[in-house]
């Protein structure tokens, strides 16, 4: 899998990924520090890449995106360690695997974890 770590994703975990084959980016290596979060997802999705991230902005982003493929996964756990969050995440890609190819929002919690599918549509006219 390949992912855009955001600037709050630790280095050991992008390392871990690395180590577990997957194709990781971290934008503090490209000096895309300062990136927006629009831009952010413009790049995850040009690369087809899976933006990891802490910040609840990127699920605003896809909900109002129609143009956006990237999924984003988002932690939202009280334990943010870097072996906390690791273990987390290589469950989750086991798990959502097929998912996150598609496109969606997983929002982390300490106990569980939440699949979002976006962008919303409109179901047609309801007069």
């Amino acid at each position: 899998m390949k992912f855009l770590a955001d600037m709050g994703v630790s280095k050991s975990t992008v390392r871990m990924l690395r180590e577990q084959g997957h194709d990781v980016v971290h934008l503090g290596e490209e000096g895309l520090g300062r990136l927006p979060d629009s831009a952010v997802l413009e790049k995850a999705t040009k690369e087809g890449r899976i933006v990891l991230t802490f910040d609840l902005d990127f699920g605003d982003l896809l909900a109002a995106c129609t143009a956006c493929l990237a999924s984003v996964v988002i932690f939202r756990m009280r334990n943010q360690t870097p072996a906390s969050l690791n273990s987390r995440l290589l469950q989750i890609l086991s798990e959502c695997e097929r998912a996150l190819a598609q496109g969606i929002v997983v929002i982390v919690e300490d106990a569980r974890y939440r699949l979002r599918r976006f962008p919303i549509r409109e179901t047609g006219d309801l007069s």
